[in-house]
């Protein structure tokens, strides 16, 4: 009865390790304050070469200004 329970479930078990990974990688990305800078340079960048509007680069930017101080705030804690 076990082994049946567990290979109707592998399916859905693989997709909660799945969607547990993401989550992890996403709260690094969003946590890592040298990543978030880089992300910052790179707009900058591509608002000075004209790749984008100056309202695209002023509303991703205050995105990512809020999301670089909520990362120095989890780190301080």
């Amino acid at each position: 009865m076990f082994i049946i329970d567990d290979i109707l479930l592998a399916p859905i078990n693989a997709l909660v390790a799945i969607a547990k990974a993401i989550d992890e990688q996403v709260q690094r990305e969003t946590t890592d304050v040298r990543r978030i800078k880089e992300k910052l340079m790179e707009l900058r960048l591509k608002f000075e070469f004209d790749e984008i509007s100056e309202e695209e680069y002023d509303a991703r930017e205050k995105e990512l200004l809020e999301q670089l101080e909520r990362a120095q705030s989890a780190q301080r804690e």
